[in-house]
């Protein structure tokens, strides 16, 4: 596997709120973990001066629990004025140009696993139209390869993310309905021996959103600003502020709370003056252990973050940004 494919790979989703839905994802991060050293459920797996008069509220820690961890103290933030903010600034962006199919695609991600703090940079380009992509190899020469269709693929080209995008209504209560019952998100990935999760509308609104957010370098602004009304509608969307992505960089971590205890807490890092996707990450509250083994795969207190380092269109494999 390539390493833009990997890139491709890295998609923020949402954890599920129970163990029906929670044990075949993590038993597919485990073997992933054990393989690659990069998880399956972190795929593709982001608001100090701009956040102006938000109303804000300290979350205490809770005491240890056995084989647990006290919670991370945070500082909770009224979400509906941070995303409100949020919304004004995206607003205000200018339009971005709509790329030709012939340009590049160019992302840099920083992965530090959650049993291993020294991270993993990588870089790629996808070409617009999705028909290729490029890196370099251990040789040090880049490699361009073509992309053979996957029907069963819920991952798009960034021309077809573009094209979605653009499609998407502005009003925040219609965007809101049409991410969480869109079936392109409902029905793929198709995985062989994987069985389909049965993801709450709210669930799936909040990752879609985030999906796209992520891909801000051709948003419309008007779109960028809907998105961010559409997630103050969502109930228990929660803003923490100084949430920290791989590459130590602080900013607001949005997250879905499902309620009741979790075993873990997985944020979505956004800038906290410009609102940009910064990154992800997830701590574990316990520890947690897969198919009988006598020893946790997490340990309580682990953290794997991600952290979107650059994206950008170019015009060859090859330019960074």
């Amino acid at each position: 596997m390539d390493d833009l494919r990997l890139l491709r790979e890295m998609r923020a989703e949402v954890p599920d709120p129970g163990p029906e839905w929670l044990v075949p994802a993590r038993a597919r991060l485990l073997r992933g973990v054990r393989a690659s050293r990069l998880p399956r459920f972190g795929r593709r797996l982001l608001l100090a001066g701009a956040l102006g008069g938000a109303a804000s509220v300290v979350i205490a820690t809770r005491p240890h629990e056995p084989g647990g961890v006290a919670r991370p103290a945070t500082i909770r933030l009224d979400s509906a004025s941070v995303l409100r903010q949020a919304a004004e600034v995206a607003e205000s962006r200018p339009r971005p140009a709509v790329p030709r199919p012939d340009q590049w695609h160019y992302t840099r991600t920083l992965d530090k696993q959650a049993n291993d703090d020294s991270g993993t940079t990588r870089e790629g380009w996808m070409r617009y139209d999705g028909k290729q992509t490029a890196g370099y190899g251990e040789d040090g020469r880049m490699h361009v390869s073509d992309v053979p269709p996957d029907p069963g693929d819920d991952d798009l080209s960034p021309q077809q993310y573009d094209a979605k995008l653009r499609r998407l209504p502005t009003d925040p209560d219609d965007l809101l309905a049409h991410v969480g019952g869109d079936r392109h998100w409902i029905d793929l990935p198709v995985e062989e021996g994987v069985r389909k999760n049965a993801e709450p509308p709210d669930a799936r609104a909040f990752r879609v959103i985030f999906l796209y957010l992520e891909r801000h370098v051709v948003m419309p602004p008007k779109l960028e600003g809907a998105m961010f009304r559409a997630l103050m509608r969502i109930p228990r969307v929660v803003v923490d502020k100084d949430v920290a992505d791989a590459a130590g960089r602080r900013g607001l971590g949005v997250r879905f709370d499902w309620g009741g205890d979790p075993g873990t807490l997985s944020y979505h890092i956004l800038d906290p003056r410009t609102y940009r996707y910064l990154g992800s990450r997830m701590v574990w509250l316990r520890d947690q252990y897969f198919e009988g083994d006598p020893e946790p795969a997490f340990r309580a207190g682990s953290v794997w973050a991600t952290a979107l380092l650059a994206s950008g269109i170019v015009d060859r494999p090859g330019l960074r940004l």
